[in-house]
C-alpha cells in the first residue's frame, strides 16, 4: 500500500482509508445511539449499535490490510 503525506496521522500512526473510514463510522454509531438515548428513541440506538459494529469491522479489515502490506514489505 503506498501512503501519501496527506494521509490523516493518529498519534504518528498513519491510518489506511477501511482504519479511517470504519473509526469514523463508529464515532457516528455512537452519537447516533447516545442520541436515541436521550430522546428515548429505541430505533436510532438500534441503529447506532448497529453502525458502531460496521465500523470496527471496517477498521478490522483496515488492521488486517495493514498488517498484510506490512509482512509483504518485509519480504521484499
Amino acid at each position: 500500500m503506498v501512503r501519501y503525506a496527506h494521509e490523516p496521522r493518529l498519534g504518528g500512526y498513519t491510518m489506511n482509508r477501511n482504519q479511517m473510514k470504519g473509526a469514523a463510522k463508529s464515532v457516528a454509531g455512537k452519537v447516533q445511539q447516545k442520541f436515541g438515548e436521550l430522546t428515548g428513541n429505541k430505533t436510532q440506538q438500534a441503529k447506532g449499535v448497529a453502525k458502531q459494529v460496521q465500523g470496527k469491522v471496517q477498521r478490522g479489515a483496515g488492521n488486517v490490510e495493514e498488517a498484510l502490506d506490512k509482512a509483504n514489505r518485509k519480504t521484499h
